[in-house]
């Protein structure tokens, strides 16, 4: 009897702990609610991509001019992410969320009555700029929430932004094939709710700054390592951003350009490849939801290595498949690959703790931004060389995933907080 009126006063303690307190349970409501945003954001801008094929039969514009659009909205993501979470680590400013779901209705609706290529370059840049401003500060909520469970607070918030990429073939083959850029107009309303969204979400997260808790350990965390450490992270950080760079260029080969080798190799049409698109992306949402409870039991650094590893020698078989295992080799390289997408954010937050906004857009931004190199690179080739011989090329990518090795372990990087005295 006693036991269970211990119990029962722990748990009435627990609920009664101030927000932000060390006690903070995980907050599922915001999880998902912020997930839920995730997932409007990234299907708007996952569009983009989408309508590669329609843009180019439209408006007559070569792979290069495609590319361009591509790097336009990815690069002014990356640009911007890590400026917004620099800017918000100083000073965090819950009104950041809905003003960039603004950005993104902005966007949409420019694109919506585009009817030249640079109305087209400008609407995507406005779009971009929402991505930007929504990330670091969507990571910081999610981190805010995550209570003990970051790993999983992490794939929750990016789940659905991988659904959302995921959806973007299926958008296009029914809105934007049978009604052409203005069908955009549809995702305006999708941005109005976002925004309806991110203004509860902002309220929370306000009230979290206000109680203080939040901020005195993002504090506590944020000390300069010593001389020694520092080159360590420095190199660490490094070879992170090679992986997300190989990943990204690999992710873009089959975001921006396999529908054009579907069609090509197999007489498929636009609405039929976009299927195929949709199965490694679909594929890659439903992996990175599993990716960070995996990481969080079996280490984040083994993870990573896994995700790159084990899609190596399927990416190498891709392009010589027939259609059937074409569309099962994408499903499972989709699962594979984007396993890691969440966990990186969370194993760079290990490295570089206390600076949540900054690190989170450092490392999501150069994830579009390098996509957005990527695709502009791939573009050139493809008219120089062809579609088929370039995403044979592109196969390649993942087996540079071996230097994930080369990473510290979860372990290593746990003892270095404590000996920079920086434990969250």
């Amino acid at each position: 009897m006693s036991t269970q009126t211990s119990l029962t006063k722990d748990a009435t303690a627990r609920s009664k702990a101030p927000p932000g307190s060390d006690a903070q349970s995980t907050v599922y409501r915001i999880l998902i609610a912020i997930s839920l945003v995730h997932l409007f954001n990234d299907s708007i801008q996952s569009v983009i991509p989408a309508i590669f094929p329609i843009l180019k039969d439209s408006m007559h514009l070569t792979y290069t001019q495609i590319g361009w659009i591509s790097f336009a909205i990815n690069f002014t993501a990356s640009i911007m992410q890590p400026v917004v979470g620099w800017f918000a680590d100083k000073k965090p400013t819950p009104s950041i969320l809905p003003i960039g779901m603004g950005f993104t209705f902005t966007g949409m609706l420019l694109l919506a009555f585009a009817d030249s290529y640079m109305a087209v370059l400008i609407s995507v840049i406005f779009v971009g700029l929402g991505s930007a401003a929504f990330h670091p500060e969507g990571s910081r909520v999610s981190h805010m929430a995550a209570g003990q469970r970051r790993g999983l607070a992490q794939s929750i918030f990016q789940v659905g932004g991988n659904a959302g990429q995921s959806l973007a073939p299926l958008l296009t083959r029914w809105i934007f094939i049978p009604f052409g850029l203005f069908g955009a107009i549809g995702f305006t309303g999708i941005a109005a709710m976002g925004i309806a969204v991110q203004i509860y979400i902002a309220r929370w997260y306000g009230r979290m700054l206000q109680s203080g808790g939040y901020l005195r350990r993002q504090a506590a965390a944020r000390r300069a390592p010593n001389p020694a450490l520092r080159k360590k992270i420095t190199a660490a950080i490094t070879l992170l951003i090679l992986l997300v760079f190989v990943r990204s260029w690999y992710i873009a080969s089959i975001g921006s350009f396999y529908a054009f080798n579907l069609k090509d190799t197999f007489g498929l049409s636009t609405e039929d490849a976009q299927i195929y698109i949709f199965l490694f992306l679909a594929a890659g949402a439903l992996g990175t939801f599993f990716g960070g409870p995996l990481a969080d039991r079996f280490g984040k650094r083994n993870l990573i290595f896994l995700s790159m590893a084990g899609a190596a020698p399927l990416a190498l078989l891709l392009p010589y498949a027939n259609l059937f295992w074409t569309g099962v080799l994408l499903t499972i390289i989709g699962f594979i690959m984007l396993s890691s997408f969440s966990v990186t954010v969370v194993y760079a937050q290990m490295l570089i703790p206390g600076k949540i906004g900054t690190v989170s857009g450092l490392i999501t931004g150069l994830a579009f931004g390098m996509g957005g190199l990527g695709a502009l690179v791939l573009g050139n080739w493809i008219d120089v060389f062809g579609v088929s011989p370039v995403m044979q090329m592109c196969s390649f990518l993942p087996l540079l995933g071996i230097f994930t090795f080369l990473l510290p372990s979860d372990k290593l990087l746990n003892i270095w907080a404590k000996e920079n005295g920086s434990e969250e």
